[in-house]
């Protein structure tokens, strides 16, 4: 029987993508692991592999289609000795997306039986399984939420459920809330043709969204609406650590490697995490997740918008193995060829706007963590020192956004304040 081949979940977030190219025809033969397409989320293009072996007998999704959802069907693959004919006896295909042409579409409304559903395990996540692994599992009463893939990332595949024996099924998790008891709709602004209307009379270029825009708009909305936001500030004093950095590159230079500002802030910000542990906590809309690894993410800016890639246990690592890992993630941030892996979790962020001259500013916290820290420049300034004397030092303004239903003002004070110790005393952090 024909094998449909769905829309990939890329991320566990994914709901819909692009189909950005098929990267096989029609009549082309592949084996499971061979690429079939490359698929674009709202944060990168990813490739798509296959997990049976046959051959592509249609494509059903075009390349460019936007707003592909998951689990729809994209192409059919047939199995050894089927043919172009046995295609009208596959499982119907999910409603075409807005960019495939009409006559494709046509064509797929004469299929008429539902696909199977995704799979779930017992604690409502999803399952990844072929079509033909769903199906035989089907067949034969067995619970997918049992076995364990052998296929890429996981996936549950043919060879898994041909050996496996029919087990009761799992109970399902409870039902989720009402319409009713959802929260409200977010507010919004004035629609779009009113906005049009406004500057009907003036010169301007309409931009379209792409993915990732959207995903920042609808995110940081969320945020500033739903999050308690409070703020604290702090100058920091650099002159001991651009002087011990200035020391530190001089030994690194035979190995090439450099150290910036941002690796000891990274650091810093990893090892308070640390010390004090109530704070490094991310917010589970019914409950608090503290964790016990210093897990950082720093923001990158990227032509169109923005990635916060994850360094994880950060406070274990090196400055100079933090600074290369960064370095290496920023490049595949700028590329758009990060995994979902490598930008999503942590409890803590950094957003560092000194390198365009900016003093100081509050940033938005990127739910679900708990704060971030923006970091401005470092600026030649007077300060009285403890002996009251006057002196000239290097000073960088930090503001630390902080969710108040996670951290109060007090721990939110103290964890500052760990950041600041670590960065005056830079060689501390090397102990």
């Amino acid at each position: 029987m024909p094998i449909e081949i769905l829309m990939p979940a890329l991320s566990p977030t994914m709901e819909e993508g692009t189909l950005a190219k098929w990267l096989v025809k029609e009549g082309d033969e592949v084996s499971s692991g061979d690429l079939l397409a490359e698929i674009e989320t709202d944060k990168a293009t990813m490739e798509f592999e296959a997990v049976e072996d046959g051959v592509i007998g249609k494509i059903l999704v075009p390349e460019g289609s936007e707003g592909v959802q998951v689990n729809a069907v994209i192409a059919i693959l047939l199995e050894d000795g089927e043919s172009a004919e046995d295609i009208g006896s596959a499982p119907a295909a999910a409603p075409a997306p807005s960019a495939a042409p009409t006559s494709e579409a046509n064509e797929r409304s004469a299929v008429t039986a539902p696909a199977p559903s995704a799979p779930v395990s017992n604690d409502g996540t999803r399952l990844f399984a072929s079509p033909l692994a769903r199906r035989i599992a089907a067949d034969k009463g067995i619970d997918l939420a049992t076995l364990t893939g052998s296929g890429p990332r996981g996936r549950i595949v043919k060879a898994d459920v041909e050996g496996a024996s029919a087990a009761p099924a799992a109970p399902k998790a409870p039902a989720a809330p009402t319409a009713a008891a959802k929260s409200a709709p977010m507010a919004s602004g004035p629609e779009a043709n009113a906005i049009l209307r406004m500057y009907a009379d003036r010169d301007f270029e309409e931009v379209a969204l792409d993915g990732m825009r959207k995903t920042i708009a609808a995110r940081l909305t969320e945020a500033k609406q739903s999050i308690p936001h409070f703020y604290l500030r702090r100058d920091i004093k650099l002159d001991a650590l651009l002087a011990f950095r200035s020391q530190l590159n001089a030994q690194l230079e035979k190995r090439g490697a450099k150290l910036s500002v941002n690796d000891f802030i990274i650091k810093a910000c990893a090892l308070a995490l640390q010390e004090v542990p109530d704070a490094n906590a991310v917010w589970a809309n019914d409950r608090i997740l503290k964790l016990a690894p210093s897990d950082v993410a720093v923001a990158v800016a990227i032509e169109g918008g923005l990635f916060t890639p994850v360094l994880k246990d950060a406070e274990m690592k090196s400055l100079s193995a933090l600074s290369a890992e960064m370095k290496d993630l920023a490049t595949r941030a700028r590329d758009r060829k990060l995994a979902p892996h490598e930008y999503q979790g942590g409890s803590f962020a950094i957003s560092n706007l000194g390198m365009f001259g900016i003093d100081n500013f509050d940033a938005v916290i990127n739910p679900p963590h708990g704060a971030i820290l923006a970091v401005g420049a470092g600026t030649k300034k007077p300060v009285v020192t403890a002996s009251g004397d006057l002196e000239v030092a290097t000073v960088m303004s930090v503001t630390l956004s902080v969710d108040h239903r996670v951290i109060d003002g007090a721990l939110g004070a103290q964890l500052l304040q760990a950041i600041v110790d670590n960065l005056e005393n830079p060689m501390a952090m090397l102990a």
